[in-house]
């Protein structure tokens, strides 16, 4: 089977069948979401021989295995990505049209899975989509979290976060398997002892445990009848309620086995600024890294005697430093289960596991206090120290007399578990995810261990799926591409390049502006729906939706936009191009100024948007809950990409990419992926402006840096930044934006004022923004520069990122089917 068997007849006849089965009702009866449900049910009836199939056949043919190990995958939606992927789209149209049923309202019943939040994880869900259509073999693997991160609410201005409850709807395309399930030991102590042959043996005794039980979702590949795997563990209790203590009255005794497992998946990044949370956190990493590994060694022994081999048939990518306890829970696995001795168990671990590095910021690589990790995983803790302290000899005898080099390097030190180190030294690659970020790890932040192991290290820069973000996302460009080249596109994003020369053609031009027009008039509606908020669709949409940081700078774009209505309101006549500033970003709950940021931003919005004097010159939107459903009609719909992080902060992005495939330009500094969409486009098809990522580095080293000085000597600068302190978005607390003020030009908590240089890079960000306008005024030469991105986007498909993954690490056999 190289392709998927669509029966249109049995889709129809299901669909009926299963409305009243599921709903009791007939289909006039039935409400959208209980069609929906019938019609995933259909859908996944129709994709489960080929599910079974891939599986069968990968056994047989005895196919290396990859496990992609991830805190988050960021899917999305599951129903109209999977109608896409087993090209049925006409025929279950035709049979819904005739049922009087709207594809895009049942579309619409479907929550995107709370699985993720930020680009790791809508990465790790680009690379399953391209494994599959690729036709590798792959899990991915992790936590099916009750509630995800959370859903955003904005009320008064501020981010309220609210769980996100997506398993409201029993999801239709997810299938359990209990007997796959997994016990998970937590707490307790290890007992030495020997066995019959004088073997050293460790027993964990006094422990806690749960259940790990597998929730499998199809990963469907693109008209290729592969169908892989995501597999995302729920945490059960060992034991039912203890009637006992409960019917004595003890209820929270009855069911404090319940209440650990629940606790495990209940959400995505508790907050650990506190103890408690900083051992949930470490729970849900070995939770999902033990129940994936002890599977995938039972699996390998199903087919495979010798377990010292399993480097050859089996991989675990670790997805930033997360999973990284996998290193230590292979050798628990291999040395106190399949009792292989320590050299034999660290040459397999070390030949099977793989790391990801996808951050430069400090705070992102992953440190546990010792006694939590020792008290929590005793066994596991063992491990490690035993790891470190071979380690250590080997740093000691190839640099004698440079502490330092333990200092840094160590796994162990200082009372912390440093588990970046711990995937370096355990594993065989260590890739970062852009060419600048590579670069940056190598020489400066990882680089005593790229000295000492050089042949580890190398790049892989991210990629997107253009089934989803062009496919699916924009299917009026998505048509426009096929009827001028064909549809090879969908599997091979290298043929856009055959777009240059309809660039040059002014017909073509023309039809693309018509797209874009039609696609900003959509999302205008989504903003009147959802912000009953008009805008206007002839304005330039200049929008930054990502995960808001410091570092991703939000706060001076909206600075800048500050600065923007000064200017007007000083010279209302002032000729400037009407501009829609739109954002939409989600802040850790915790994050004080990130979540000040979004306050600030609805703050200025409530003022300029009410402002009748300027005459909707400038208009902000926030965007509420950002996520990928509603990314999809965000991309399309964008003139403007805003990539301005800080150079040498941003490992690589991946929005960027989206941008570009849908034809914006990108503003940004010369940071990430930017750099190579740069390279692949053109300067003079992108506006590019600020501090180089060498001379960020320069100044944070020299500390010659003083934003007071710009303060001081910048009047215009000067007023914007007097407008957080002084009322004039905040006139009933004036204080209100104050910590962001102090940020700029005081500091805070030890840090450097104006830590990612926003003033800095100010005026020049200021300038390649009136680049922009004047560009933009440039109808004809804009729409070049717009299709020629769209054009030069065909190397930032994930599927050349997989295949670099296949050639270079994993070496995996694609599935004959």
């Amino acid at each position: 089977m190289d392709h998927f068997e669509f029966d249109k007849d049995q889709f129809r006849k299901r669909t009926l069948e299963l409305v009243k089965l599921d709903s009791k009702v007939t289909i006039e009866e039935a409400t959208p979401e209980q069609i929906y449900k019938a019609v995933g049910f259909a859908i996944k009836e129709q994709i489960i021989d080929a599910w079974i199939d891939t599986r069968k056949r990968a056994r047989e043919q005895d196919s290396k295995m990859l496990y992609y190990l991830s805190m988050e995958f960021l899917m999305g939606r599951a129903l109209g990505n999977n109608i896409i992927n087993i090209q049925a789209q006409k025929e279950i149209k035709e049979v819904l049209d005739e049922l009087g049923v709207d594809l895009n309202l049942l579309e619409d019943q479907e929550r995107d899975w709370a699985l993720g939040n930020g680009g790791l994880g809508r990465l790790a869900a680009c690379f399953l989509d391209s494994l599959a259509t690729l036709g590798y073999h792959a899990y991915g693997c992790g936590i099916r979290y009750k509630y995800g991160m959370f859903r955003q609410k904005i009320e008064n201005g501020y981010q309220k976060e609210v769980p996100d409850n997506w398993l409201r709807i029993a999801n239709p395309f997810e299938v359990r398997r209990d007997q796959h399930k997994k016990e998970i030991k937590f707490g307790g102590y290890t007992r030495y002892e020997t066995d019959a042959n004088g073997r050293p043996c460790y027993v964990q005794e006094g422990y806690q445990s749960v259940w790990a039980v597998p929730y499998d979702m199809p990963v469907i590949g693109y008209g290729n009848g592969v169908v892989n795997t995501l597999r995302i563990w729920s945490a059960e209790p060992m034991e039912d309620l203890d009637l006992t203590s409960f019917g004595n009255g003890d209820y929270e005794n009855a069911a404090k086995q319940e209440n650990l497992a629940e606790t495990i998946c209940k959400v995505l990044y508790p907050a650990d600024n506190h103890y408690a949370g900083k051992e949930l956190r470490l729970k849900q990493q070995y939770f999902f890294v033990s129940a994936t590994i002890q599977r995938a060694v039972e699996r390998y022994k199903e087919t495979h005697s010798d377990v010292r081999k399993l480097y050859e048939k089996v991989c675990f990518q670790m997805n930033d430093t997360h999973p990284t306890v996998a290193v230590a829970e292979l050798m628990r696995i291999l040395l106190d289960e399949e009792k292989l001795e320590w050299d034999e168990a660290w040459e397999i671990t070390t030949k099977t596991c793989a790391y990801t590095n996808h951050t430069i910021m400090a705070e992102a690589l992953e440190k546990w206090p010792i006694d939590l990790f020792q008290r929590l995983l005793p066994r596991v803790y063992q491990i490690i120290d035993e790891i470190n302290r071979r380690f250590v000899l080997e740093i000691r005898n190839k640099y004698p007399n440079q502490p330092e080099k333990i200092e840094k390097m160590a796994i162990l030190y200082n009372g912390q578990v440093r588990m970046a180190n711990l995937a370096i030294v355990g594993g065989f690659s260590v890739n970062g995810v852009a060419q600048l970020h590579t670069k940056i790890l190598e020489n400066q932040e990882l680089k005593d261990f790229y000295q000492m192991m050089p042949e580890k290290f190398n790049n892989k820069t991210n990629g997107i799926t253009q089934r989803r973000f062009l496919l699916h996302g924009n299917p009026l460009l998505a048509d426009w591409i096929t009827n001028k080249i064909g549809d090879g596109w969908i599997t091979d994003l290298s043929q856009l390049k055959k777009l240059e020369p309809y660039a040059d053609d002014p017909q073509a031009r023309e039809e693309f502006r018509r797209i874009k027009h039609q696609n900003k008039l959509r999302l205008a509606q989504y903003i009147r729906d959802n912000n009953h908020i008009e805008v206007n669709p002839d304005s330039i949409f200049d929008v930054q939706v990502k995960r808001l940081h410091e570092y991703k700078r939000q706060l001076m774009n909206i600075l800048h936009v500050m600065h923007l209505y000064n200017k007007l309101k000083d010279n209302p006549n002032l000729d400037m191009y009407p501009r829609t500033f739109i954002f939409g970003a989600k802040a850790a709950a915790g994050y004080v100024n990130a979540k000040l940021t979004i306050k600030l931003i609805n703050a200025v919005a409530n003022v300029i948007n009410n402002d009748l004097s300027i005459h909707d010159k400038i208009k902000i939107v926030f965007i509420e809950d950002y996520r990928v459903s509603n990314a999809e009609i965000i991309f399309p719909a964008s003139d403007v990409s805003e990539q301005i992080s800080t150079a040498s902060k941003e490992a690589s992005g991946t929005g960027n990419m989206k941008f570009m495939l849908n034809g914006a330009l990108t503003l940004g500094t010369m940071d990430g992926a930017n750099v190579e969409i740069v390279q692949e486009v053109g300067e003079e098809n992108a506006f590019i402006f600020g501090l180089s990522a060498d001379e960020v580095i320069a100044y944070e080293h020299n500390d010659q840096y003083n934003p007071m000085q710009i303060f001081n000597h910048d009047e215009e600068v000067r007023r914007v930044l007097m407008q957080l302190v002084n009322g004039f978005y905040s006139p009933d607390n004036p204080d209100l934006f104050r910590p962001l003020y102090d940020a700029l030009l005081n500091g805070k908590n030890s840090a450097r004022p104006d830590t990612y240089f926003i003033l800095k890079d100010f005026r020049s960000y200021e300038a390649a923004q009136q680049r922009v306008e004047a560009a933009y005024r440039d109808t004809e030469k804009w729409t070049r520069s717009a299709i020629l991105n769209v054009a030069n986007a065909g190397k930032f498909s994930s599927d050349r990122t997989i295949q670099e993954y296949v050639d270079d690490i994993w070496h995996l056999d694609r599935i004959r089917m």
